[in-house]
């Protein structure tokens, strides 16, 4: 059995995931990264995207996650983020209609930060969707 090591996934409103794991794997503001036991510890910025986690039976589950900041260290794993989701959790009908508006919003904007506001409520509902299709 390979090594397992300590993983905790919060939001500001619930403790999204806490248990023992053989790897994580998600995308931080540079680019994807996997995390195993006995990681160099760091921390980073994260971006909005699919977390996959593979416990330690072996099993990957993967969640929607937001932007947030991940924290390696040697007792534990900690990701912070705004939101987290299992993919039976996600309104496929909103995530759509946000999509939607956010396009059109990207479209007839004409300041940079409604433009930057805008793609980051894309780029969110574009991975819950993405989540949503992952479940089983």
């Amino acid at each position: 059995m390979p090594p397992l090591f300590n993983f905790e996934v919060h939001t500001p409103y619930r403790l999204f995931f806490i248990g023992k794991v053989e790897s994580v794997v998600m995308t931080l503001a540079d680019g994807e990264i996997g995390v195993y036991a006995h990681h160099a510890p760091f921390t980073a910025p994260s971006e909005s995207c699919i977390l996959r986690i593979k416990d330690d039976e072996g099993v990957i589950r993967s969640a929607f996650v937001t932007e947030g900041i991940l924290e390696v260290k040697d007792h534990k794993d900690v990701l912070m983020v705004d939101d987290a989701e299992w993919p039976e959790e996600i309104d496929p009908d909103h995530a759509r209609a946000t999509r939607q508006q956010a396009e059109e919003k990207i479209k007839s904007a004409s300041l940079k930060l409604e433009i930057d506001r805008a793609k980051i409520r894309l780029r969110r509902a574009e991975f819950r969707l993405k989540a949503w299709e992952l479940r089983k």
